[in-house]
């Protein structure tokens, strides 16, 4: 009988021991991308590189601006692209136009001209051509 209780203690102490265990094994919460809520295809389009509002979204600030820019790829990193442009080098977020498979391919070298808009000093590219 002795030996029972041993080993249904043991058993018991294995159980508790695995389980705080493995509740401190337990893997972080993944990190929030966070994606700006403003979304460029419900508010307008882009004609001969020009953005033509649709009427649907607030207009234009200097919180959110419609624009392209152009350059050459001298660094990807995930969604992060690097463009060397003529005196300055910009660091465009290419989300928008990878979940819209509106990219081609980004690759160090490649001359682009992206379209987007500018969402609090970042620039959101729609797409990249």
């Amino acid at each position: 009988m002795k030996h029972l209780y041993l080993a249904l203690a043991a058993t018991l102490l294995a159980y508790g021991a695995g389980a705080g265990l493995a509740s401190a094994q337990q893997a972080p919460p993944a990190p929030t991308d966070v994606t700006p809520s403003y979304s460029d295809l419900t508010c307008g389009t882009w004609v001969n590189d020009e953005w033509v509002p649709n009427g649907k979204c607030p207009p234009e600030t200097t919180r959110l601006r419609h624009d392209n820019v152009s350059g050459t790829i001298t660094k990807v990193e995930g969604h992060l692209v690097s463009l060397q442009q003529t005196n300055r080098t910009v660091v465009i977020n290419d989300q928008p136009a990878l979940d819209r498979k509106a990219t081609g391919k980004v690759g160090v070298g490649r001359q682009v001209v992206a379209y987007g808009y500018w969402l609090d000093g970042t620039f959101y590219a729609t797409s990249i051509y």
